[in-house]
């Protein structure tokens, strides 16, 4: 991926180093993914299954801000940079169809992080807060995805990144305030069922991405998208379960397959348009 002396974003916000104090078991990256696996079997909430094994007394000093602006160690400006071409591309796309696109603020934490969603161990992965609309990502994701899941590479990065600023699209857009309102009124299954749909559309979104920069940019180096659809793959329901119990169950899926997230991946991709995203209209996933 050509992300080098391509312009760097300046709403980035660097938590990292902080203090996080707590007590309890502390959790390696391995043992962190294990949760995120056990959550997704049993359907727990993370934080709650990460309180259980290492205490609650997990903590953020109160009322520290990080450091605003390009980070200068390389994991931190590749963050800035993939973040500023996401605003480039929704900046286009949004014009194109009228309306104005407002730029999320990522913030770069380690550890745990105090979020207008509330506090957040870095147990639950990378994740877009609705309320205060901002991306959240602990950079160690990226090394426990290539070491664990076999998905390494700067795309496979940026593609976790970008699915998260789908997420604030989504939010833009209104998808999310819908899909929101229909889960309060939906069995759990049913819920759940709407969340794959929301997810496989975030991937979908962070292909559109995707060929939209390399168009404008010639962002991508052959064997890129290789690396994206293993990235989308690893991180499918299907192998999560499967490496935690042995079997799947798919009415408990939140994120999809491993092969829906990686066909709608690739559909953003190859179509690069917002309209070929429709998840909520698929009849075949």
């Amino acid at each position: 991926m050509r992300w080098r002396g391509q312009r760097e974003s300046d709403n980035v916000e660097d938590r990292r180093g902080l203090s996080v104090s707590g007590r309890g078991i502390a959790l390696s990256g391995t043992g962190i993914v294990l949760l995120l696996a056990l959550a997704l079997v049993t359907g727990q909430d993370p934080i709650a299954l990460l309180e259980t094994v290492s205490g609650p007394a997990v903590s953020v000093e109160p009322g520290q801000g990080g450091r605003v602006g390009a980070p200068t160690d390389e994991s931190g400006q590749f963050t800035s940079v993939v973040l500023a071409s996401t605003e480039d591309v929704w900046g286009r796309q949004f014009d194109a169809s009228g309306r104005r696109y407002e730029e999320p603020t990522l913030v770069l934490f380690s550890e745990a992080v105090d979020s207008a969603c509330g506090f957040t161990s870095a147990a639950v992965g990378p994740f877009y807060c609705p309320v205060d609309r901002k991306v959240y990502l602990d950079v160690a994701f990226f090394d426990e995805l290539g070491r664990r899941f076999g998905a390494p590479g700067d795309f496979a990065h940026a593609y976790v990144i970008a699915h998260e600023v789908g997420h604030h699209v989504q939010n833009l857009l209104g998808v999310a305030d819908r899909v929101r309102g229909l889960q309060q009124r939906a069995s759990r299954e049913d819920a759940n069922a709407l969340s794959v749909r929301m997810e496989l559309q975030a991937d979908c979104l962070a292909g559109v991405w995707a060929h939209d920069a390399n168009r404008q940019a010639d962002l991508l180096d052959p064997g890129d998208v290789e690396e994206g659809l293993r990235a989308a793959a690893a991180i499918g329901d299907d192998h999560l379960q499967k490496q935690a119990q042995g079997y799947t169950v798919p009415e408990s899926w939140t994120h999809g397959s491993s092969a829906m997230r990686a066909k709608w991946l690739r559909r953003g991709l190859e179509r690069g348009s917002v309209d070929a995203c429709d998840t909520f209209a698929a009849r075949d996933l």
